[in-house]
């Protein structure tokens, strides 16, 4: 099933999510507020990419060498940030996906809430912040 938002239903602020009561956790009405947070924020992300995509297309030429180098890190630097906004962008698809399958806000590891200050944060999270930091200890010790 795919919570879709209500138009004629205003989403609620990020002031009402915190003051909420818990049996309202990821109610219709809260799921409606993160999908159009995380398809407002794919949004800017694909039109960024645009933007890069169209400016790496102008050629440049110069015969300063400098110049050349200084314009390549630039290039270089830039394709760089839109590789992470890449992964961002899997990681907002991933969440759109759990919210059509109720998953999004529950931990993948315990089952238990996220939470809505955590989700605020970080709206493709995908564990609580104590089991968060327990992956991140484990990826530590085996080096990866």
């Amino acid at each position: 099933m795919t919570i879709q938002p209500d138009p004629s239903a205003a989403l609620p602020t990020e002031a009402e999510l915190m003051a909420a009561p818990e049996s309202d956790y990821m109610s219709p009405r809260q799921l409606s507020f993160f999908r159009a947070r995380l398809c407002a924020e794919r949004d800017a992300l694909l039109s960024s990419a645009r933007s890069t995509t169209l400016h790496l297309q102008e050629f440049e030429s110069t015969p300063d060498p400098s110049d050349r180098a200084s314009l390549e890190e630039d290039h270089t630097l830039e394709l760089r940030v839109r590789d992470r906004e890449r992964k961002l962008l899997h990681k907002i698809d991933e969440a759109l996906q759990r919210i059509d399958n109720n998953a999004f806000g529950w931990c993948e590891e315990t089952g238990e809430p996220i939470g809505i200050p955590r989700l605020l944060a970080r709206p493709t999270a995908t564990y609580t912040l104590e089991a968060q930091e327990r992956h991140e200890q484990r990826r530590k010790r085996l080096g990866g």
